[in-house]
């Protein structure tokens, strides 16, 4: 799978981006820094244009606000249960895309509904406080070298689920890659939710709902129109519309399936 968004190692940042890599880690809460923003890097300017623009939303609470009450109303599909033993980095991973992928639904929704010109002329984001981020190590990302052909296959096909056609390679299936026994079992509660179309409704539905909130949490951004604005609506269009907006979904339903959320 080509990966049309290319993106800056953590390990290979260096001089300001890793200065923001290591912000952004401090700031969301996690051990490590969203493709999303690892591609932003590869933009000249964009990434400290865009987490400038943002970072109030994370330190108002007003990102973790907005989760809170989407989780209290999200549509979810049916897994059934995915709770047998597996490593504990199972539910590290699950547990830090979990936060890491809502928040950013919100200020990167936001960010893109700013520069769309899609603000709400009504309602106050709401400020408040911040939810605690799971303080735990993940496992490598994993690349096609890392692992047997079979598990990276698998990681392929798990990508499809909730939209087919996606070009993103979601981050949260490469760390779990480490366990190939729980990626079949998931592969095996997707597949019927896939079929019978609840999971992309689920996730249609959500998408909308984060996107009426995040026109208003647009009103809390303060910002200077870039000459690149152009490019990066583009770009985290795509991983709000899609990766992210697929995901939290994704994994959110499977977090309940497991019984740890």
């Amino acid at each position: 799978m080509d990966d049309p968004f290319p993106a800056v190692a953590e390990q290979a940042a260096a001089g300001e981006i890793a200065a923001i890599f290591a912000d952004i880690r401090a700031t969301v809460g996690v051990r490590v820094v969203n493709l999303v923003w690892r591609h932003l890097a590869t933009i000249d300017g964009a990434l400290p244009w865009a987490w400038a623009a943002v970072k109030p939303l994370y330190l108002q609470g007003i990102a973790d606000r907005a989760a809170v009450h989407f989780r209290e109303t999200m549509t979810l599909p049916r897994l059934g249960s995915l709770s047998s033993a597996q490593p504990k980095s199972v539910d590290d991973v699950l547990a830090s895309y979990d936060h890491s992928n809502t928040v950013n639904l919100f200020t990167l929704g936001a960010l893109v509904a700013w520069l769309r010109g899609e603000t709400a002329r009504d309602g106050t984001p709401e400020r408040g406080p911040r939810m605690a981020a799971p303080d735990v190590v993940l496992p490598k990302l994993a690349s096609a070298e890392d692992v047997a052909p079979e598990t990276w296959a698998l990681v392929l096909r798990l990508n499809r689920f909730g939209d087919p056609h996606q070009v993103i390679l979601a981050s949260m299936y490469r760390h779990l890659a480490h366990a190939p026994d729980f990626l079949r079992r998931l592969e095996t509660a997707l597949t019927p939710v896939d079929a019978d179309g609840s999971l992309v409704r689920a996730i249609a539905a959500n998408r909308q709902h984060a996107h009426r909130r995040a026109t208003i949490l647009a009103r809390a951004i303060e910002a200077d129109r870039p000459a690149f604005a152009g490019q990066v609506e583009a770009s985290i269009s795509a991983f709000v519309d899609h990766a992210i907006g697929k995901m939290v979904t994704i994994c959110r339903a499977i977090r309940i399936a497991r019984s740890v959320a």
